[in-house]
């Protein structure tokens, strides 16, 4: 069994919804009520990712520009 290491951005929405989303993975996309609920589906999602590429043969390329940091910014106009 293969260990990928992936990074992963989540988000709230305006309903407080978790979003997760796996950039590397074009559409691997998964939600929850809480932070810890949408980590466990995005880790299944992209399990169902890479399972669904491999059985396609096609090739798994995991290479994206790492995420930094984020910062909020508060700008005068």
């Amino acid at each position: 069994m293969k260990k990928y290491n992936l990074q992963v951005i989540i988000e709230q929405d305006e309903d407080g919804v978790y979003v997760a989303e796996c950039p590397a993975l074009q559409g691997c996309y998964a939600q929850g009520d809480t932070f810890e609920e949408a980590i466990e589906n995005i880790k299944d999602v992209i399990t169902m990712c890479i399972e669904e590429l491999k059985e396609s043969k096609k090739k798994i390329s995991l290479k994206y520009p790492e995420v930094i940091g984020i910062k909020s910014l508060e700008v005068a106009v």
